[in-house]
């Protein structure tokens, strides 16, 4: 079977998913699969993007640990790298049958964790540990262990170089600006309030840091080493992701139940989306047309047009989304 029959007849089962898998890995399309990592249920949720639904649950029975966080799948969409903050780990997936490979021990109370531009290393945020650990997709093996000199990293994101971290410390109320290149961590920079979900903007050394407490997003300047803006959005912001043009940047605010729009070269929000109960944190499609979001206290993903700006559909996954991820 070639990669377009695959395409049209958009398999029903899972019966092949060895080879549909094998499949996705050997082209990058905007028909990619976006990977829920469901805290409660213990499981990671598999969904189609062309369809919008949900083709399979890892592990078909049981959990893969007691609480889910941050799911990603490496590019070839083979491996499955999922966050356990009980167990310490993170579990390496075989993704066409579901089963541990690996459980790599990363440190206390990890949560956070995203893929570097080459797609060859794999940031977990540590928080109580207070360290970023740089783990080897190839190998599943930890490589690097950075201190943050902020407290209780929660998320920590590549520029899109890959020479630059910022990671988002909630009990400090701060951020570590580290450079991967020393491995070490080279400012702290106080924000607004309790700062959580990090965007880079692509190509340059410009942050949006989702700041919940204070309801909005701080914008930093990464080169300058300064916080330069406060842009509200809603009641207890908590992810942020940009656009793959830089365009905009969308906010997830979990109290409010929405979604800002924020247009980069105003810095103003032009858009505010209902979702499902306390949003969490996002993934986009590689074309920018759709922003998948994970509704914790709803068991479901919204799918935003990103055109429109209106919600398409809502699909159901297990218990508490955390998070989605689109590698």
């Amino acid at each position: 079977m070639n990669r377009s029959q695959l395409q049209s007849g958009r398999i029903a089962t899972w019966g092949l998913s060895a080879l549909c898998l094998a499949a996705l890995g050997s082209a990058r399309t905007a028909a990619a699969y976006a990977y829920v990592g469901n805290q409660l249920s213990g499981t990671v949720s598999i969904i189609d993007t062309a369809t919008d639904t949900v083709v399979r649950t890892l592990p078909a029975h049981g959990k893969i640990g007691a609480k889910i966080q941050a799911v990603v799948a490496d590019r070839s969409e083979r491996h499955i790298f999922v966050v356990d903050a009980a167990g310490n780990d993170l579990v390496e997936l075989d993704a066409a049958s579901g089963r541990v490979l690996k459980r790599i021990k990363v440190g206390k109370a990890p949560e956070g964790a995203s893929l570097s531009p080459s797609g060859k290393t794999i940031a977990v945020c540590v928080e109580e540990s207070n360290q970023v650990v740089l783990v080897d997709v190839a190998s599943a093996r930890v490589t690097h262990v950075i201190h943050t000199l902020g407290k209780n990293p929660e998320h920590c994101e590549f520029n899109s170089d890959a020479h630059w971290m910022m990671t988002g410390n909630e009990n400090s109320g701060d951020v570590d600006i580290i450079d991967l290149r020393t491995d070490r961590s080279v400012a702290r920079l106080p924000t607004a309030g309790h700062p959580r979900g990090v965007a880079w903007l692509p190509h340059r050394m410009i942050a949006y840091v989702a700041q919940e407490s204070a309801n909005g997003v701080n914008v930093i300047d990464a080169a300058k080493r300064r916080v330069i803006r406060f842009i509200p959005t809603a009641l207890r912001a908590a992810g942020a992701i940009a656009a793959p043009d830089g365009k905009t940047v969308f906010v997830s605010n979990g109290g409010a139940g929405s979604i800002s729009a924020i247009d980069t070269a105003t810095e103003r929000v032009i858009a505010t989306i209902p979702v499902g109960k306390r949003p969490w944190n996002m993934a986009i499609t590689h074309d920018g047309r759709k922003l998948y979001v994970a509704n914790g206290r709803s068991n479901s993903v919204s799918v935003i047009d990103t055109t429109r700006m209106v919600v398409s559909k809502t699909i159901p996954v297990g218990k508490l989304p955390w998070g989605v991820d689109i590698p």
